[in-house]
């Protein structure tokens, strides 16, 4: 069995992933870490999976390619079910998280100190780069609309690091792209850890943000909302 299982959905990032794959080998064979990559794509138009399945011949990758765009909070899903590590990170594929900072969060959760770990921008020595005040405000707001969920600081991230005990017997349903809330809220874990990272801007392909996004998140923060109080 590897050490770590790394999940990237995807969808049109055919200027990323090669990059991003051969940074996080890099990476993670620097430390000492035997893991594979979990390339979970939803039928990316512009050949994505074609080139991941091309990187895959060479390199530890498996590709999942979804003949449907389903969301991607259920390719994260899809993306843990296939892992084969007990130790699974999850991040996007558009190079705005830092595959420098995974055997820190690793060895977090390897040495007893968290079972949870999350790459976050709101911590001291976090940030973004490059971020205009309306993007800052919006993650600011969506921030603070879940704050009493949980008491993590940076209930947005898509960057984090788990051990897969904690969500045994957990119904994960992945209502907006935010799987790592969903987690953040059921998850059967005794500490969480906030590991600081700095946010990057893409810098090729566009952003998958867009208004339906808010409203599945929105009522993503209705359900947790409900499943906290039923639960008290």
């Amino acid at each position: 069995m590897t050490s770590l299982s790394v999940v990237i959905p995807t969808y049109n990032e055919k200027e990323n992933i090669r990059p991003l794959t051969e940074r996080l080998l890099v990476v993670l064979s620097k430390a000492g870490i035997d893991a594979e990559l979990i390339v979970v794509d939803d039928n990316s138009p512009d050949g994505t999976a074609e080139i991941a399945k091309i990187l895959s011949e060479s390199r530890p990758i498996k590709v999942i390619l979804r003949k449907e765009k389903h969301g991607l909070g259920s390719a994260i899903l899809d993306g843990i079910n296939a892992a084969q590590s007990q130790i699974i990170c999850v991040m996007d594929a558009d190079l705005s998280h830092p595959p420098e900072a995974i055997p820190e969060m690793y060895k977090i959760i390897i040495n007893g100190r968290a079972q949870l770990v999350i790459g976050s921008r709101v911590v001291p020595k976090g940030g973004t780069s490059e971020w205009i005040w309306y993007r800052k405000f919006i993650h600011w707001v969506a921030r603070s609309l879940g704050s009493f969920l949980t008491p993590i600081k940076d209930i947005t991230s898509g960057f984090f690091m788990f051990d897969k005990n904690i969500i045994q017997g957990v119904k994960l349903e992945p209502r907006s792209w935010k799987i790592g809330l969903e987690i953040m809220v059921k998850g059967k874990y005794l500490q969480a850890e906030e590991y600081p990272i700095v946010f990057l801007e893409r810098e090729t392909g566009k952003s998958k943000m867009h208004m339906r996004e808010i409203f599945a998140y929105l009522g993503h923060l209705l359900a947790l909302s409900f499943y906290k109080i039923t639960r008290r």
